[in-house]
């Protein structure tokens, strides 16, 4: 009987658990849909949710409040455009819209840097906008004097490994979540992870 009883139980988790993954799916395609007919309820749901994360993405790379709101709203813009064209997110909104922004952010510091007059070492000084440490770059710092050379150094590694710090370290995200969004699989993220750390270490000189 108490077997029976286990049974039962067992029957009613897995039932829970199946409908709210259901519920998840059910959501994620309602929103892809809506994005892709241009539902102004839905996309206006959409901006609401995201916005935060993509914000707080932009906002860790550039340092500067409206640079980062720029970049979000070009992000937005830029998901509309895709939908309009037929071209918009199929499988996975959230990777789509961070993806988007790692790219918008790339494009903005290439032009920095093809700029003959400006020194990328020399922006945001007074941002009070928190960073990556110099001593550590795991640890967030707050001190603004450090920030153009965490930048720097931010700048010299590969799209792929600024990417993964800063979804890492800056959105928090785990390595399941962050393996989904990159589309690789957790034991590469981690590799990734420990050679863009090592990088930038080394960047900072202390490495």
């Amino acid at each position: 009987m108490l077997y029976c009883q286990n049974i039962d139980t067992y029957n009613k988790i897995a039932f829970l658990i199946i409908g709210v993954y259901h519920r998840l799916m059910t959501s994620i395609s309602s929103e892809i849909d809506g994005v892709n007919s241009l539902d102004p309820q839905i996309i206006t749901a959409i901006h609401n949710r995201y916005y935060p994360d993509i914000y707080r993405f932009a906002r860790f790379r550039v340092t500067d409040e409206v640079i980062a709101e720029d970049i979000v709203g070009e992000v937005f813009t830029r998901l509309l455009e895709a939908a309009h064209r037929g071209r918009g997110p199929t499988t996975n909104l959230r990777g789509w819209l961070f993806k988007t922004t790692s790219n918008i952010v790339n494009d903005h510091f290439r032009k920095i840097y093809n700029l003959p007059v400006e020194d990328p070492c020399e922006l945001d000084e007074n941002s009070q906008n928190p960073f990556l440490s110099q001593v550590d770059p795991v640890v967030i710092l707050e001190e603004s004097e450090q920030k153009g050379i965490i930048l720097c150094a931010m700048e010299k590694l590969t799209d792929a490994q600024k990417l993964v710090i800063t979804l890492r370290f800056a959105n928090k995200f785990s390595l399941e979540e962050t393996a989904i969004l990159m589309g690789k699989n957790p034991n590469s993220i981690k590799a990734l992870q420990c050679r863009a750390l090592m990088n930038l270490r080394k960047n900072l000189g202390n490495g």
